[in-house]
């Protein structure tokens, strides 16, 4: 199973045209040549790639590694609301005593 890192820095190898050595943790945005339009765009291929439904909120995301941590937080959120949202075990039905 690949990390967040890898799956994020396989779309922006492949969206951006980014060499993999320029894709580290502390690695900038802007640095990488991804503006704010480009990091929406980012975000909405996120959503689609990791099945996640991003807020409407627009978040500070500077360097790499917070976009990384943003996508496991939301995932790990929404996993976590799924759970709480899925029916329980059905009670098994009883018989009555006659």
């Amino acid at each position: 199973m690949s990390t967040t890192f890898e799956r994020l820095s396989a779309i922006l190898a492949r969206d951006y045209k980014l060499a993999p050595d320029q894709l580290t943790l502390d690695a900038p945005l802007e640095g990488l040549g991804i503006d704010s339009l480009g990091t929406m765009e980012l975000l909405w291929t996120v959503e689609e790639s990791f099945g996640i439904t991003l807020p409407p909120d627009q978040v500070a995301l500077p360097t790499l590694g917070d976009v990384v941590r943003y996508i496991d937080d939301l995932v790990a959120a929404q996993a976590a609301q799924a759970a709480d949202a899925a029916p329980g075990p059905a009670a098994a039905p009883t018989l009555g005593t006659p």
